[in-house]
């Protein structure tokens, strides 16, 4: 877990990535550059919501813990701690996986 305090501003989350076991296709180890990125993450921490015009805020439906599935190419990644993160906002949150 990392040790820096990070709280996401407005509708965005802190997610890090769900890694699948390593793949082996017809007895071949798929190098991790060739590897497509899991779609897969947990929230790690939410930001306290979107505000309208006249200043009123609306939670996020997602919370810490969550595991959600977001698009290919959504949000930025971050290093924090050394550790990989992605920040996105909730409107590319696809859904929330249970289990």
């Amino acid at each position: 877990m990392a040790t820096t305090s990070f709280t996401p501003l407005h509708d965005r989350i802190l997610v890090r990535r769900i890694e699948e076991g390593e793949s082996m296709r017809g007895g071949i180890i798929i190098p991790d550059s060739a590897k497509e990125k899991p779609q897969q993450g947990t929230v790690i921490a939410v930001g306290k919501g979107k505000s309208n015009d006249e200043g009123k805020t609306f939670p996020l439906d997602v919370k810490a813990g969550d595991t959600i599935l977001f698009g290919k190419y959504s949000g930025t990644e971050i290093k924090l701690d050394g550790e990989e993160f992605l920040i996105m906002r909730e409107e590319e949150v696809l859904g929330i996986v249970s289990k």
